[in-house]
Order: C-alpha cells, then structure tokens, then sequence
C-alpha cells in the first residue's frame, strides 16, 4: 500500500524541479507488463510533452490533478486545438478520463503540481505513428516556444473550452 500524503508528493515535485525535463514519474505499478499502469506525475511549468493520441495501441487514459493546475488540451488532426480542459484542485474539474484517438497533451500551469495518471497495461512506449505531426519533438530547438504558447492558450482559458485555434509550430 502507498499513501499520497505531502511528504511524498513535495519529494516528488522536488525531483521534478531538478529535473532537466521538469518533471518525474513515480511507477506505482511493479512492472511495465502489469494489467494496469499506475503513476504519479510531478511537472513544472515549461515541461514540454509532445502532443500524441493512443490510437495504434488503443487504449484510454485518466488523469486526476492531485496538487497544482494543469490542463488538458485536445486537438484536431492539423493541431487546431478543440478544447483546454484545465483541472485540480481548485479547478471545475478534478480530473479527465480520455478515450483512445484523441489527439491530446498536458501542459503545467503552476509551480509544484502532481497528477495521477492510470492506462490500461502492459505499458508500450507511444509510436511514432501516434506523435503529433504537426508538434516539435521533444529536445527540438522550437519545441520550448510551442510548449509556451499551449501553456499560454491554456491560461487564457476560464470556461475550459476556447473554441478553435491554431497553434502549429512554423516551419
């Protein structure tokens, strides 16, 4: 049995901050062949996860914010985005629970913030067939310009749904 109580969570977020992707895992689950994949997430702000959907190994996803705020941000198959789902603690949502296709990513919206974040297993590591296209790769020179301006759609965001926009990196 694990307990989420604040001293796990701030180690978590403390690690993350070193971290040069501003972010860490902690696997609850005791190997990637488990049924079901169990963890939790810290992130900073600026942390760049490319937008991808879960389509070639369909399988859903949940999420539930358990400090901080982050977001959840859908897209069209061009990298228009359909809706920003902010969520936890403090927010209308507390969390989301994503069907597989779904072009998607999160982006972390305050200093500190850790989610929960469970999927069917065993784990497979997403194609690249599932990656954004349309989105930089992580580590790319424009990636960290892409990242903010999701992170800046995402704030502007009060109602969790901004109608349409595009956000394609330039070329």
């Amino acid at each position: 049995m694990m307990i989420f109580d604040d001293p796990l969570i701030t180690s978590l977020t403390e690690q993350a901050k070193q971290n040069p992707r501003l972010r860490q895992h902690l696997n609850l689950h005791k190997s990637y062949d488990e049924a079901s994949q169990r963890l939790l997430i810290a992130m900073e702000p600026g942390t760049y996860l490319r937008p991808h959907r879960h389509l070639v190994d369909a399988k859903p996803e949940s999420f539930v914010g358990l400090r901080g705020r982050v977001a959840l941000l859908v897209f069209d198959s061009t990298g228009g985005i359909e809706k920003i789902i902010p969520f936890g603690p403090g927010e209308g949502a507390a969390g989301v629970d994503l069907p597989p296709g779904i072009w998607h990513t999160i982006v972390c919206l305050e200093e500190g913030s850790v989610i929960y974040e469970t999927k069917q297993g065993p784990y497979t590591p997403i194609s690249e067939e599932d990656m954004a296209p349309w989105a930089p790769s992580e580590g790319d020179a424009e990636s960290a310009a892409y990242q903010q301006s999701l992170a800046d759609a995402a704030r502007a965001t009060s109602s969790g749904s901004p109608g349409r926009s595009r956000l394609v990196p330039s070329e």
